[in-house]
């Protein structure tokens, strides 16, 4: 038996090398390549990913799955030896179901919509890349169909990304936490808001990158194992435990861009880079699912990067390092202004308030696309007429609007956005649970170590890699199953303070 799992890690071997070098290419293909390369790119990509799915479908896994499945019982539940024989086998039941040529026709597609996409996004022009969008409507639901027996057509799109998770379980989710969030919402916006003038002055985008990459380094981020790239929108991506990558983007009149992209897709990158050594180059070397992979971006960005223990070591720095766009600006004014809670047209740059009314927006109407009670010409005034009903605003272009987000112009559309809100709320309940664990984390964040943190996450989040569901990895690592009541306390207490709602 050891024989043959050896011969299985082997097998499951190439097919990460094979995903692998499809990682490099569209790493490329998103920084570097030009636009003449795209015709060829979505050839060559299209090849690997038949490959990779062929080889992962291959009878010769199969039968070794079957040899190793009574043997797999056997093993302690945790081994990496067992995850790898259950795990595989949700894999490639999952794949098997898919025909090659699908693969291949949806990777070619998605090439070529992605680089559609980048000029449509530049021109606000909605129409040029409404064709593509529509066929990738068109393959997503065919690929739903290859999972017969689904509730809704989304579920087993959703299913790839955050295992376990259906639209069922997601609306009463979403639901819950509008009911809880909206009157927050609606009290802080009735205030003031914070003054954030200080975050739009010119800021070198050199300069900027300086002190992301001061950031990113005290963090943990480790850039003999990465490296950080521009791209229209910002991404990490791992081509193994020791070369994981990022992207950002910067813009010269707003401080706030690059600086917590580089924060949030750093959380993402130390997921991977901590995911253990024994598993690299197999199928198991890669974050559990969407929302987890989230729950560790959102934490860094949000409950640490905007935090005021956070930029109490840094906000020194950062005036150091913009002597005359901060020099004098207070830190409590500079606090405020990177948690100004105001409506707003950008998911990115969304506060964390509003931030899952932008996700439930893009889950209802790509769960309309599917439906097929949502036509996609009709996408960008049903985005325009939420946004204005849901938000109070109402995007100048498509720019701002519908082509802001990159997934469904990269990827498929269904199961693109849940695993922000979900990351939202695993992350909070994850941070209560390192806090419970180790309580000196937050007096080290204002010293900007982050040793205990990130050593909290490492064991019990990231080391894992994806040997177990998501709701398992959350019951393993807080002691409970997935709830909104961490999240929602850290807003509250967060918010009640900033905007002193208690008094």
């Amino acid at each position: 038996m050891h024989e043959r799992i050896a011969d299985l890690k082997r097998l499951l071997g190439e097919v990460a090398d094979l995903n692998g070098a499809l990682a490099v290419l569209f790493w490329d293909q998103s920084t570097q390549m030009p636009p003449g390369g795209v015709k060829a790119r979505g050839r060559q990509l299209a090849t690997l990913s038949r490959l990779s799915h062929e080889r992962l479908t291959s009878p010769d896994v199969g039968r070794l799955l079957d040899e190793l499945s009574p043997f797999g019982q056997d093993l302690p539940y945790d081994s990496d030896e067992a995850s790898l024989i259950r795990v595989a086998r949700r894999d490639w039941e999952r794949a098997t179901r898919i025909p090659s040529a699908f693969v291949a026709e949806l990777s070619a597609h998605q090439a070529a919509t992605y680089e559609v996409w980048t000029r449509a996004k530049e021109a606000a022009d909605f129409p040029m890349v409404a064709n593509h969008l529509a066929r990738t409507v068109e393959l997503s639901r065919r690929l739903a169909d290859f999972f017969p027996g689904y509730d809704h057509i989304a579920d087993p799109l959703i299913d790839e990304s955050d295992q376990g998770a259906t639209v069922a379980t997601l609306r009463p989710l979403f639901s819950e936490l509008r009911t809880r969030l909206v009157p927050l919402v609606k009290h802080v916006g009735a205030l003031e808001p914070a003054d954030d003038s200080c975050l739009k002055v010119h800021f070198p985008a050199s300069e900027q990158l300086a002190f992301c990459t001061f950031v990113q380094k005290r963090i943990g981020y480790d850039f003999s194992r990465g490296r950080r790239d521009i791209s229209p929108h910002p991404f990490m991506i791992s081509f193994g435990v020791d070369d994981v990558r990022l992207t950002v983007r910067v813009r010269e009149d707003d401080l706030g861009e690059a600086l917590f992209a580089a924060i949030h897709e750093t959380g993402h990158a130390l997921y991977e880079l901590g995911v253990s050594p024994a598993l690299d180059g197999g199928i198991l070397a890669e974050g559990a699912s969407s929302g987890l992979h989230e729950s560790q971006s959102r934490l860094w960005e949000n409950i640490v990067g905007r935090s005021r223990a956070f930029w109490t070591y840094f906000f020194p720095r950062l005036q150091g390092a913009f002597p005359v766009q901060l020099g004098d600006v207070s830190q409590e004014t500079f606090y405020r202004a990177i948690n100004k809670v105001i409506p707003s047209l950008v998911r990115t740059e969304a506060d964390e308030l509003t931030y899952n009314l932008h996700v439930m927006i893009r889950f209802d109407l790509e769960c309309q696309l599917l439906e097929g009670s949502l036509a996609v010409e009709d996408l960008p005034d049903a985005w325009n007429a939420r946004y204005e009903s849901d938000l109070g605003v109402v995007p100048p272009t498509a720019r701002e609007g519908v082509l802001q987000d990159v997934h469904w112009f990269q990827g498929v559309v269904g199961g693109s956005f849940q695993g922000y809100t979900l990351g939202n709320v695993m992350g909070a309940q994850i941070y209560q649970s390192a806090l419970g664990g180790r309580p000196e984390i937050e007096r080290e964040i204002e010293q900007g170590r982050f040793d205990s943190l990130l050593g909290w996450l490492r064991e019990h989040i990231h080391q894992h890699g994806s040997k177990f569901p998501p709701a398992e990895v959350i019951q393993r690592a807080t002691g409970a199953p997935l709830g909104i009541e961490p999240y929602v306390g850290y807003l509250t207490t967060k918010y009640g303070e900033l905007y002193d709602l208690g008094s």
